[in-house]
């Protein structure tokens, strides 16, 4: 099975670089490896100098947001038409474990999203990560499955998929469809992904040993800088599929005085 891992880029080049030493010192490379760079022209340099080789395209910020859904988009064709039979979908962010390209190629079957485990990492010490350590440091997700290498956990809640690290056979790809490309910016368009996915009788697995490490960055609790994100992201979300994702980041800007929830109408919004 020919695989194909994409990965999405705005800045985080040391990021970067730590996932392109990872894939390359895996135990299956990935027979491409499609780089999409969101408005970030230093993204060839990054990758030239990497130990694996890539091909990176270009996709514009929509109106100063990342177009997360359309970059995943382009990212698949690329590498569909490059001849691409599993798409292997890693954030930026995640260094995989080396045996995760050659668990999902396993796992691989029509009509099945793959999902593998996603752990946190401190700070980095002094003088970075270093690959041989990364599962002594990190920490599991607490509210998502870990099966044991080996173990597939078949008819997984969709509710609990994430774009951090997934992959799926080319013709399941095509069934879903893809990314809706009207999500821009932060949130709600891997929501959207699982949700057609599970309309489209499409199953969520679990895989055991394919995990990645997320390599640590700051981050803002809650996403304040996203707040009109999230609420477009989520009104597209609700006009979709009749409900509200990220229920949890609005409740919080509620307490924070910067959304109100109107009841009658099912509707979030800022005060007037």
């Amino acid at each position: 099975m020919r695989t194909a891992v994409i990965t999405l880029v705005a800045g985080r080049h040391g990021h970067l670089r730590l996932q392109q030493e990872a894939l390359a010192a895996g135990s299956r490379l990935p027979d491409h490896y499609v780089v999409v760079s969101m408005g970030d022209p230093e993204v060839r340099k990054v990758t030239a100098a990497g130990a694996l080789p890539s091909r990176v395209i270009d996709v514009p910020l929509h109106e100063g947001r990342l177009p997360l859904a359309a970059a995943r988009n382009a990212g698949a064709r690329t590498a569909v038409a490059a001849g691409a039979e599993l798409l292997v979908f890693l954030d930026v962010d995640c260094v995989p474990a080396a045996t995760l390209v050659d668990r999902y190629a396993r796992a691989a079957r029509p009509g099945a999203l793959l999902c593998g485990s996603v752990s946190y990492l401190p700070p980095a010490p002094p003088g970075g990560y270093r690959l041989g350590t990364l599962a002594t440091l990190a920490s599991p997700h607490p509210a998502r499955p870990a099966p044991a290498d080996g173990q597939i956990l078949r008819g997984g809640d969709h509710d609990l998929f994430w774009s951090l690290s997934f992959a799926l056979a080319t013709p399941t790809w095509e069934r879903i469809g893809g990314f809706c490309e009207r999500y821009t910016g932060y949130g709600g368009e891997d929501t959207d992904f699982a949700a057609t996915a599970a309309d489209r009788g499409v199953d969520l697995w679990w895989v055991g040993g394919a995990p990645a490490y997320h390599q640590y960055h700051p981050v803002q609790v809650p996403p304040v800088g996203h707040l009109d994100d999230i609420l477009r992201n989520g009104a597209l979300y609700k006009h979709r599929w009749g409900s509200w994702p990220m229920t949890g980041w609005l409740r919080d800007f509620a307490r924070m005085g910067l959304v109100t929830y109107d009841a009658a109408a099912d509707h979030w919004h800022k005060p007037a």
